[in-house]
């Protein structure tokens, strides 16, 4: 699905969302008259130090407009921007902040959702998609927290043992299959259906504790054998920090 038809189909009564150099911002109504705030990267635009600090302005005018509006993440974008300039002035710094913002925001009630509709790759996609509350994708879809190439520089292994590994490891592999299994993503919208009737059930099925509210992302790895360690390792630390309080 194209930009246009994705926004056409969440917000069927018009919306305000406006793209402006490759980045979304906005809002639009929900079925029941309350709105939902829009931001975003579309044409798989990189993230620099720049387009970190605009999205994070977005989602804290959010916060500071009042009430709790859901705040909806939608990316299509490269991966963050590798330029000599961002990195001398600090983008893993305005990464954390855009993530932080997004935390923030789950926090005081704005349930945070992130909708994959295109590429996205490593420090961009942590900051963005990766740190809302709940993260859903259309078919085609086509996320990596880091391709094998660069694994293997990184690792120093030769990627024909990490294309083994990832053939039975999904943690290794690149691709929505693979974030799906690990629980990363939390389930795929139907793009021959409303998509503003599918994300209503999906923010109606969140919890509503805000900064209480449980991560279930190691519980889905779990029960999709895509990372069946981390929920009890996850859980056996917790119980071991608790004496220590």
């Amino acid at each position: 699905m194209t930009l246009a038809e994705i926004l056409a189909s969440l917000f069927p009564a018009g919306h305000q969302v406006v793209l402006e150099n490759g980045l979304l911002s906005g809002k639009g109504p929900r079925a029941d008259g309350t709105e939902i705030a829009v931001v975003g990267v579309d044409g798989r635009k990189a993230i620099g130090i720049d387009e970190a600090a605009w999205l994070a302005r977005k989602v804290l005018d959010t916060l500071e407009a009042g009430g709790t509006a859901p705040i909806l993440v939608l990316i299509d974008s490269d991966s963050q921007r590798m330029s000599k300039r961002d990195e001398l002035l600090g983008l893993s710094e305005y990464l954390a902040h855009l993530a932080k913002c997004l935390n923030l925001a789950d926090a005081r009630g704005h349930a945070t959702v992130g909708l994959l509709y295109g590429h996205t790759a490593a420090g961009a996609f942590i900051a963005t998609a990766l740190s809302t509350r709940t993260l859903l994708a259309l078919p085609g879809a086509e996320p990596m927290v880091m391709d094998l190439p660069s694994m293997s520089r990184v690792t120093k292994l030769p990627i024909e043992v990490l294309q083994e590994m990832a053939r039975s490891t999904p943690v290794f592999a690149p691709g929505l299959d693979n974030l799906m299994q690990t629980g990363a993503v939390a389930c795929l919208l139907d793009p021959t259906r409303r998509l503003d009737l599918q994300l209503d059930e999906v923010l109606k099925a969140l919890p509503a504790q805000g900064a209480h509210a449980p991560d279930l992302r190691d519980q889905l790895g779990k029960a999709r054998n895509g990372r069946p360690k981390a929920v009890d390792i996850a859980r056996r630390v917790y119980e071991l920090a608790r004496p220590a309080r």
